[in-house]
């Protein structure tokens, strides 16, 4: 997969781009959703001798376009994104660098700069895409702009239990710890990336060692609480539990959270290493012990609970 940055409209005139089937959307996840989008590009491509691409932004509009210039956690990094577009069988990923200006940009324009002189023959996009100043440009109005240069195919909702599957129903999931629904509408276990840091070192005391890990500010975090996860160290998947808190029983005034796992039969060091925790079920909400012995029972009893739920899976 070629993966191609765009700044600017000068950026794309030097280009040698063949002739493209391209898939419209910013596919925060990239669920299942946007993976019928993407499907039907490749569908149509592979019927027109076309090559597949995706056209998506960075950073996200909302950092851009709100007033408190608050990004909203993400589902999926960008180098997360491209790793999925890239399992897809997408042959370009095209990255436009998210701006005002751009953003401003009347639909007829996007059209012309960003489809027709890409070498764009056909367009694919959800039924709720939106593009130009104002988000005026909609699905409905592609084939219009596109003046008969390029076919479209616009993919229709797809639900779940009732509602739209979405970036959005996802987060909502997330935020609320209910992480064994994430995989209906995402395709896979939600993930996240991050560096095993040095922490307190406590864990090891008590039997229970942990990886203390640093992730990235951008993508979400399951709230507070105690999870059966999957680790990924180097090539290698372990089972194992993660604290996502503050370890009030040991902390009791402190406020800032922690991304912990303990990953059951393991005793490498891994310090510097960076480590994928995938989430399953959410065991139980953090809590404060009134001691010790009690802390290191519910642990055992967290980890049986996590052990049970991988067997069966």
């Amino acid at each position: 997969m070629r993966v191609v940055r765009i700044d600017n409209i000068e950026n794309m005139q030097s280009m040698e781009i063949p002739s493209l089937v391209m898939a419209l959307g910013y596919f925060d996840g990239v669920h299942l959703g946007h993976q019928k989008v993407i499907g039907e590009a490749k569908k149509i491509a592979g019927e027109l001798g076309l090559k597949t691409g995706v056209m998506t932004f960075d950073p996200h509009p909302s950092l851009v376009l709100s007033k408190e210039k608050k990004q909203i956690g993400l589902i999926t990094s960008l180098e997360t994104k491209i790793a999925e577009m890239e399992k897809l069988g997408v042959d370009y990923l095209f990255i436009v660098h998210f701006t005002k200006e751009f953003a401003g940009l009347h639909p007829q324009s996007f059209v012309d700069q960003y489809l027709v002189d890409l070498n764009v023959k056909h367009v694919v996009c959800g039924f709720d895409y939106t593009y130009g100043m104002k988000a005026a440009g909609t699905s409905e109005t592609l084939a219009l702009h596109g003046r008969e240069r390029f076919g479209t195919t616009i993919i229709s909702k797809e639900t779940f239990e009732g509602e739209k599957v979405s970036s959005t129903l996802i987060r909502s999931y997330i935020n609320a710890g209910d992480m064994e629904k994430v995989p209906k509408l995402l395709g896979r276990f939600y993930t996240n990336h991050g560096k095993v840091i040095h922490g307190d070192k406590r864990g090891r005391t008590i039997g229970f060692p942990t990886a203390n890990v640093k992730t990235g500010d951008e993508e979400i975090i399951p709230p507070q609480g105690v999870y059966a996860v999957k680790v990924n160290v180097g090539e290698k998947w372990y089972n194992g539990v993660c604290n996502v808190g503050t370890k009030p029983t040991f902390h009791p005034g402190k406020t800032v959270q922690s991304v912990e796992a303990h990953i059951f039969e393991f005793n490498q060091d891994i310090y510097d290493q960076i480590i994928t925790i995938e989430w399953h079920m959410r065991i139980r909400s953090e809590k404060k012990f009134n001691g010790i012995q009690e802390l290191v029972e519910q642990i055992e009893r967290d980890k049986q609970t996590a052990i049970a739920y991988f067997a069966n899976l």
